[in-house]
Parts: C-alpha cells; sequence; structure tokens
C-alpha cells in the first residue's frame, strides 16, 4: 500500500488539532502527507508553522491570476522548504500555468504544481449557472490538455474523471479529492467516491479529510488501511 499516495486534507485553523493530525497520521501502513488549503494557511499562526514543520506538505492555495501576480505569489512561497506540491487553477489559462510551473522549479526543483480542474462541490447544474456550455467530463478534459500543453506536473479532478483522464495521458499525476469512506456523509461535495474506487480508477493519489480527521484519527486509519486491503 506504501505505492498508493494519500493527502489528508487539514481544514482547521487550529493549530492543536494541525499538529494532532500531522502526528496522528505518521503511519509505517500508508504513505499519509498533509495538505494546507486557505484556511489554515491565512490563519494568524498558519504560515509561521508551515516554516517550520519537517514533513512534505501540500500547499493547495488554488493559485489564479493574471500571470506575473501568479508567479508572484510562488516566488513568495520559496522559504516554505518542505512544500512538495502546490496547486493552480486551469481557468487561470495557458500562460499563467506556465508561468507557475517555471517559477515553482525556478525556487524548488522538487516542487510539483497541479492544475485544478472543476472543484468537487460542483455539477453540471453548477456550471451552467456560472455560464459554461460544456458539462463537467467535457470541461474537464478541456482543462486536463490545457494542464498537460502547459507542462505542469499533475491534475486535480474527481474520481469520477480519472479514468477517462487517465486513458489520454498515461503520465500524469491524477490527484481526487471528494474521497470518503463508505458510510460517511458526503457533505459538501457533489462527486464522490470511495478510496477503493478511486485507486481502482487509475489515481495517483487521493484527498481524504473528515473521514479521517474527524473522531479518533488512529481508528480511522485503520478502518482505511482495511477498507483498501479488501
Amino acid at each position: 500500500m506504501r505505492n498508493k499516495t494519500i493527502f489528508v486534507a487539514c481544514d482547521t485553523s487550529n493549530l492543536e488539532k494541525i499538529k494532532k493530525i500531522v502526528l496522528q497520521t505518521r503511519t509505517s501502513k500508508l504513505e499519509i502527507i498533509p495538505k494546507f488549503g486557505l484556511q489554515f494557511f491565512y490563519s494568524k499562526r498558519g504560515r509561521k508553522l508551515l516554516e517550520k514543520i519537517k514533513n512534505d506538505f501540500w500547499l493547495d492555495l488554488k493559485i489564479n491570476d493574471i500571470p506575473q501576480t501568479a508567479l508572484s505569489a510562488v516566488d513568495s512561497l520559496k522559504d516554505l522548504k518542505r512544500c512538495k506540491y502546490i496547486t493552480v487553477h486551469a481557468s487561470g489559462g495557458l500562460q499563467m500555468l506556465k508561468a507557475v510551473k517555471i517559477k515553482a522549479k525556478k525556487i524548488n526543483k522538487d516542487l510539483k504544481v497541479l492544475g485544478v480542474t472543476i472543484l468537487t462541490s460542483l455539477n453540471n447544474k453548477s456550471l451552467k449557472e456560472i455560464g459554461h456550455t460544456k458539462n463537467v467530463k467535457q470541461l474537464v478534459l478541456k482543462q486536463a490538455a490545457l494542464i498537460k500543453k502547459s507542462g505542469c506536473d499533475g491534475i486535480v479532478c474527481s474520481a469520477q474523471e480519472a479514468m477517462m483522464v487517465r486513458k489520454r495521458y498515461k503520465n500524469l499525476l491524477i490527484i481526487t479529492p471528494g474521497i470518503r469512506l463508505p458510510g460517511d456523509s458526503s457533505n459538501d461535495q457533489m462527486r464522490i467516491m470511495t478510496p477503493k474506487q478511486a485507486f481502482k480508477n487509475k489515481v495517483s493519489g487521493i484527498v481524504i479529510g473528515r473521514s479521517l480527521t474527524k473522531g479518533n484519527i488512529i481508528n480511522n486509519i485503520k478502518k482505511l488501511a482495511d477498507h483498501l486491503n479488501k
């Protein structure tokens, strides 16, 4: 199971909870990497912790701006030595994606840039409300082509689109959020899947949050390991 990369979503601004999640998800059973989003990064003490953290981590900022501003944002992260993944929105366009990728490699050759496609909280109805004429699958494929062309390392999409993307792009990292253990609530996610189903869809890694961090983390990791071993 060590080849199955699991990112734990650290979706809280509570420093003690973050430390608990990071500490208790260190296990020999699974490869678990913490993922920090806007809530923690924007918190008063969040960035300070990330400067000192000893774990490799994913900084999920979903950068989306004009190319110069986007690459400047990436440059401002160069002191975060253990940051191994960052995210940018594919909707920012090809030039922005290229700019971020080039800057990322300059500040850290091991830093991987992941292009975010359609958020897992959206569905076809949501896209129509925004003004898109393509459905989720069509738009994800279009954005995947853009991410690949830009030279970015991988794509973030729901597990429901993962197999479709994998058929076209054999070597692209595919990371899927919206993952829940069987029986867990979908909460604010629309396009969800279990960990085992996601890995069957040829994903490179999964993002799992409340299914791991709510309640007893140690027991939840055991449930996840058992689920993947069935």
